[in-house]
């Protein structure tokens, strides 16, 4: 079941990583390997593949459409989302293959996106715009989770059993849409602060084009990540039987409290939360070195945000960040004194897990991400005697394999057993 439900974040990471080889980056600053050349890919190729992996997106929306929508199969769904609780929580993405929507994971693609077009809108040309609306379709799902109900956040919508049992169009779904929250007597620190690190980014996406609506997103997220702090705890714990074994939180709420930090710093610039960052970030997962970066797991993502801090201004406490950081990239480096990842006979980075081209994409970004951050600031990273510049980072990432999985995804035949429903057509060509 996991690589059904882990299928938005899979193709999100590839647009993330079609990103880097997009036209609008010069060739002096992204060259193709040979074997790229041999996959018959060209910069235009990867330009197209962010275009369709945005469409991707649009196929996942649950609620109202609006009539800009592009994926024209897809019609209204969800529309009475919420009313179990007397609340609205009309819109957001589904799942996958399902017709469920899990706060956890949807919260972490938005952070994501947002900080995508953060890092590299710039450079999207004509797909920026939808980028942004991928964003603020997520972050307006999250908004009204946020605020429904003082002291609680909704956190699911629909009951996995029930849904899974049958497999049908959201646009004509007849399970039960049961709604799921935490609060504080039920807490969720790791759904909550994830939360609110997806409203932070979001609201550094918007803070030119839609001041007003930037700041509504800080503010909730600054009130979501206090709830998540004040109330500690699991929301694996609260709610086991319906988020368990699908988005059950493994590696506990302390990477998501550090992780949602920094991006409430990133948005803000308020010494406050640089404060909580370094007096919590000991016992939250800063003195650890991870290696997997995931919607479970924040640990890798925050070192590499917060190392641009270190990077860009000397921060006191931050450079900790910043030595963990070039760890988790040496970690990957083939010949690096520190290299400790698998590799397959193909190049492609190897977990050994389910859903491995999450691992394999994610690791991609923060390659793309932490070399971004190396050029600017004109760094290097430090793996034992040996240093690597920003170039080596990107040649790594441009060497997965990953040819094969944009293929797939501007596939214009639907498979007979496709895993995305929502995203998938029936009855007509495309």
């Amino acid at each position: 079941m996991a690589t059904l439900h882990l299928c938005p974040l899979i193709m999100f990471s590839m647009l993330l990583y079609s990103l880097a080889f997009s036209s609008a980056f010069t060739p002096q600053d992204y060259y193709f390997s040979s074997a790229q050349e041999k996959s018959g890919f060209s910069p235009q190729d990867y330009s197209s593949a962010l275009e369709k992996s945005l469409l991707f997106f649009e196929g996942q929306r649950s609620g109202k459409l609006p009539p800009n929508q592009r994926v024209k199969w897809r019609a209204d769904s969800g529309l009475s989302d919420g009313s179990a609780a007397n609340v609205n929580l009309v819109g957001g993405y589904y799942d996958a293959g399902d017709n469920l929507k899990f706060g956890l994971p949807m919260a972490f693609t938005t952070t994501l996106l947002a900080w995508s077009v953060i890092e590299f809108g710039s450079s999207m040309q004509n797909q920026l715009e939808n980028a942004r609306a991928a964003v603020r379709w997520g972050s307006d799902y999250l908004l009204k989770a946020a605020t429904a109900t003082p002291d609680t956040l909704y956190v699911q919508v629909g009951n996995p059993y029930h849904d899974h049992s049958c497999w049908e169009r959201p646009e004509d779904m007849d399970t039960s849409r049961d709604v799921y929250k935490v609060s504080s007597s039920n807490p969720g620190s790791d759904v909550a602060a994830e939360t609110a690190a997806a409203l932070a980014a979001s609201s550094i996406v918007f803070k030119q084009s839609d001041p007003s609506y930037s700041e509504k997103l800080l503010q909730t997220a600054i009130k979501v990540f206090q709830f998540a702090d004040k109330y500690r705890g699991s929301y694996s714990g609260s709610l086991s039987s319906v988020v368990c074994p699908f988005y059950c939180s493994y590696s506990g709420f302390q990477d998501e409290l550090l992780w949602g930090a920094s991006w409430i710093y990133q948005a803000t610039q308020n010494p406050t939360y640089l404060s909580y960052i370094q007096y919590n970030g000991h016992v939250e997962g800063a003195d650890d070195d991870d290696y997997s970066f995931s919607w479970d797991d924040k640990r890798p993502g925050t070192k590499i945000l917060l190392s641009k801090n270190f990077l860009e201004t000397g921060i006191e406490g931050l450079e900790l960040y910043k030595t963990h950081s070039d760890n988790y990239i040496c970690s990957l480096i083939p010949g690096s004194p520190n290299f400790q990842a698998q590799y397959t006979p193909g190049g492609l980075l190897y977990k050994g897990q389910g859903s491995n081209l999450q691992y394999v994409t994610a690791s991609s970004l923060l390659l793309l991400t932490y070399a971004k951050y190396l050029d600017t600031s004109h760094g290097v990273a430090h793996c034992g005697s040996a240093t690597f510049a920003a170039d080596k980072l990107r040649a790594l990432a441009k060497q997965q394999k990953i040819a094969h999985a944009i293929v797939i995804a501007l596939a214009i035949s639907v498979s007979n057993d496709v895993t995305s429903k929502p995203s998938t057509q029936w009855g007509q060509e495309k």
